[in-house]
């Protein structure tokens, strides 16, 4: 019950698995739950009993999120810094609700994203292939 059912137009698009992941969404039916926790996976969909034990995000979420919520703090510090010139703690004030807000809220969609394009794709863990023969 693994494998994905029916042919293969009735298999979403590109786009259809981005909307599912980033909807927290079974990758193959779009309507199961995809997580039990706020980052704990579900042992399986509730509605097509897809097993998510496939599933290896790995770091790849966070490391997006890092990059993306570092470029977004940075920039806003630094023109805050040479436009105003605040004190020490007035940046902590600031900066510290944005850090958490640009990593905390996104990091559940992106790494069910990166699932999600993972069933897609049927990414699986790379192989060395025997080349002495």
């Amino acid at each position: 019950m693994n494998e994905p059912a029916g042919t293969p137009e009735s298999q979403p698009t590109v786009l259809q698995s981005a909307l599912r992941g980033l909807a927290c969404k079974c990758p193959r039916c779009g309507e199961g739950k995809l997580y039990a926790g706020f980052l704990t996976l579900a042992p399986s969909c509730d509605v097509c009993g897809l097993d998510y034990a496939f599933i290896d995000a790995g770091d790849g979420p966070a490391i997006f999120i890092i990059m993306l919520a570092g470029a977004i703090v940075v920039g806003c510090a630094l023109v805050v810094e040479v436009k105003y010139q605040p004190p020490y703690w007035l940046h902590a004030v600031l900066w510290l609700p944005l850090i958490l807000a640009t990593t905390l809220l996104p990091l559940r969609s992106m790494k069910s994203l990166l699932i999600a394009l993972q069933f897609h794709h049927k990414a699986a863990p790379g192989r060395l292939v025997d080349r002495a023969k």
